[in-house]
């Protein structure tokens, strides 16, 4: 079934109120549910041994293994009353309905990585549709496309492609870990962002199931919700099961290095001129920038590390001849630049350089932290001495602890309409900042320092990121700038608060897809795109 065409002119004004149905939750035992979703799935045998209650012995294995952020994996965490693992479509069809007959809410979890945790946790009873199982992917290699389910994660994805092509890759993100569910709904970013764009621009087709249990695809599901699932962020409109995505050429030969330097060798104006530089180079070369601070000697004495971690498409003597023309304060060297498959280059930036491909099939990660994050886009380069204000500020945390990341724009990323898809930060954007304060001793007893140092920092930087308003990226979720009710009405001014920083003009649009394709608001989180009760005309 297509959606209507939702597209108003200008003379049309919104009312913006956004309407929340009043859900009443009810109370089930499980027996209720397991027999709602065998009523609904067609195999009551198979679905019980799909669904966990705090009463099976591996519920809480099953909670807890892709859960990243141990923040939030405490005894006093919100607790699902069920965790769905479907193996087909029906199990997701049934896990809808019940949920709503039930009063649940849903929460969709891929592979774990929101880091704050709306994939799997809830203030209100609730199901975790954990999409775990949903991982086949098919590689067409002469036709340069795969389809790939929700429930699979960024390595696998990279590993299946890797067998079946020396020369395709896809332009996802950095930690292999990171399930494709959320990382596509978001936008997802890495690597080949200059030259192919998002995750999400090289989708071409997806099946989904929308909140009446219907299974679509791009076709039934009409280009507006298309539209808004491929960078929308997860959990608003629907779950997809499975994305279609387009392969991109990449060389048979790339080259990485990564080159750190410290305030005592020009940090300060290594980076201050990496912000004229980066995203102007060619579309071939991606230099991240990771800045940490580190105790450089035994008395206690700090610095900063800044680390020039670069991919580029092609051979190393190519690469100098860019490096050497555009940015030879780096001082690069023939030395410095390792040539490899673009394959090993996906191991090379996720850290495992010299380990067997098939490490990008470990699900999940083994270096699991406490952590926070934020995230900004700079539009003009910050001054030196707003870089010096940042080293102070560093410095006042523990070493390690505090990182920023900053990836260049510019190339393809400049090229693509802020409309095309939901992610506006386009033309303009010089790069991505994400802040984090991550830590591994403490626990959450030290969680208010370090929550507190990386809030007062990101007020420092308001000076120097873009404005009116501050934008930032849906991937890296910060409940910080704004949320919705839990339960209840949102206004329109509570929920753009938050929507216009990470969608700008795009947030309007998505509130009108939401309100065609779930105007019950099934599907919600704190962060979640709402509907509008009604439209009026002037």
């Amino acid at each position: 079934m297509k959606m209507a065409n939702f597209t108003l002119q200008h003379h049309f004004a919104l009312l913006f109120l956004l309407a929340t149905p009043l859900v009443a939750f009810t109370t089930s035992t499980p027996d209720d549910f397991l027999q709602c979703l065998s009523l609904h799935s067609g195999n009551a045998s198979a679905i019980s041994k799909l669904v966990y209650t705090p009463i099976n012995s591996s519920y809480y294995s099953v909670l807890d293994i892709t859960i990243q952020n141990l923040r939030f994996l405490t005894p006093s965490a919100p607790k699902p009353n069920y965790i769905v693992t479907p193996l087909d479509v029906s199990h997701i069809q049934a896990s809808i309905i019940c949920s709503r007959q039930y009063g649940l809410q849903m929460r969709t979890r891929s592979g774990g990585h929101d880091y704050e945790g709306l994939s799997y946790l809830s203030e209100v009873p609730f199901v975790i549709l954990d999409m775990a199982n949903l991982r086949e992917i098919s590689v067409d290699a002469e036709d340069k496309t795969a389809w790939v389910q929700s429930g699979a994660t960024v390595g696998e994805l990279y590993y299946r492609i890797a067998e079946k092509s020396k020369t395709l890759g896809f332009p996802a993100g950095i930690c292999p870990t990171v399930g494709v569910g959320g990382h596509f709904s978001g936008g997802g970013s890495g690597t080949l962002l200059r030259k192919y764009g998002l995750a999400a621009d090289n989708v071409i087709d997806a099946q989904l199931v929308d909140a009446q249990g219907r299974l679509l695809d791009r076709e039934s599901m009409g280009e507006d919700l298309f539209w808004a699932i491929r960078g929308g962020g997860g959990g608003s409109f629907c779950v997809v099961v499975s994305w279609k995505v387009k392969l991109v050429p990449v060389p048979s030969t790339v080259t990485v290095f990564k080159i750190l330097r410290t305030l005592e060798q020009n940090a300060t104006k290594l980076v201050h001129r990496w912000q004229l530089v980066a995203s102007k180079l060619p579309d071939d070369i991606f230099i991240t920038l990771m800045l940490q601070n580190y105790n450089s000697s035994p008395n206690g004495t700090m610095t900063m590390h800044a680390t020039f971690h670069t991919l580029y498409l092609g051979g190393a003597d190519s690469l100098l001849e860019v490096t050497s023309s555009r940015f030879p304060e780096l001082n690069v060297t023939r030395q410095d630049c390792n040539e490899m498959s673009w394959i090993e280059s996906v191991l090379n930036f996720a850290g495992f350089s010299g380990e067997p491909l098939e490490v990008l099939l470990n699900r999940s990660s083994n270096t699991k932290i406490f952590f926070k994050d934020k995230s900004d886009y700079v539009k003009e380069p910050i001054p030196e001495s707003g870089l010096e204000g940042m080293w102070e500020r560093f410095f006042e945390e523990d070493p390690g602890v505090p990182m920023m990341i900053w990836d260049p724009y510019g190339g393809k990323m400049a090229e693509i309409s802020e409309s095309a898809i939901p992610f506006p930060h386009r033309a303009g954007v010089l790069y991505e900042i994400q802040h984090s304060t991550g830590w591994t001793t403490g626990g959450n007893l030290v969680a208010p320092k370090h929550v507190s140092w990386i809030r007062s920092f990101y007020s420092y930087m308001a000076q120097y990121v873009s404005k009116s308003p501050r934008e930032a990226y849906i991937n890296y979720r910060d409940l910080d700038i704004g949320m919705n009710n839990v339960i209840g009405d949102t206004s329109y001014k509570q929920a753009s608060i938050w929507g216009k920083k990470y969608f700008k003009n795009n947030f309007d649009r998505l509130v009108r897809v939401k309100t065609a394709v779930d105007p019950d608001n099934f599907f919600r989180h704190e962060q979640s795109i709402p509907p509008f009760s009604r439209i009026v005309e002037f």
